[in-house]
């Protein structure tokens, strides 16, 4: 006769699957904090923290995921020394919330027991977007970024590849809120000069 789960802390597990859910009065107090992400159990799936609220992310497509590892070992190969690629590294934009870009470039130094980066660490964001995460990557996503002051950030779309890359712009208004500009697009080639001299032919990342 086996056990049922053992509830866990910051969460509990289903007795009929034994996955680990989010702490439903904690979810609705909103009242997780970064700090928290740290203690979770090592099964559960890749999640966020919006103000004190814990998400699931989607799991990703085959093509979403093939995009992310090519486009990382481009960066590896081409990323100057002073800069680090790396997929689904979590970001603590404040105490009570966090993004896991699919692709960033941190910079060289940080320790490798890191499981949270700061904003200061982040170079590049990148986001690739899937079906079920249009709009928070074409929209929340990069307000979050802007406002964490992350410098550059690039969105991927698939069916076919095409790469929007973006830099932050001055404080605007008297709130001082800054956004991302865009530098420049294309579904063939990508020509920068920031954050590091690149030539991005996209069938190179394209699976």
């Amino acid at each position: 006769m086996s056990a049922e789960p053992i509830p866990r802390s910051l969460g509990s597990g289903s007795r009929s699957t034994g996955l680990w859910q989010p702490d439903p009065a904690r979810q609705q107090r909103a009242d997780y904090t970064v700090e928290d992400l740290l203690h979770l159990p090592h099964d559960v799936p890749r999640v966020e923290l919006v103000d004190g609220v814990i998400q699931v992310t989607p799991s990703p497509t085959l093509g979403h995921q093939s995009v992310s590892f090519l486009l990382t070992r481009w960066l590896v190969q081409h990323a100057p020394a002073g800069l680090r690629a790396a997929q689904a590294v979590g970001v603590a934009l404040s105490a009570n919330s966090s993004r896991q870009p699919d692709v960033l470039l941190h910079r060289a130094g940080v320790a490798m027991d890191r499981a949270y980066l700061s904003p200061g660490d982040v170079v590049l964001a990148v986001e690739i977007v899937s079906p079920g995460t249009r709009r928070t990557d074409r929209f929340t996503k990069p307000g979050e970024y802007a406002a964490a002051g992350i410098p550059y950030y690039w969105r991927i779309e698939l069916d076919p590849v095409h790469v929007y890359a973006y830099r932050l712009g001055q404080q605007i208004g008297p709130s001082g809120d800054r956004q991302y500009e865009l530098i420049t697009d294309s579904a063939e080639l990508i020509e920068l000069t920031e954050p590091f001299e690149t030539k991005l032919a996209i069938e190179e990342i394209t699976p």
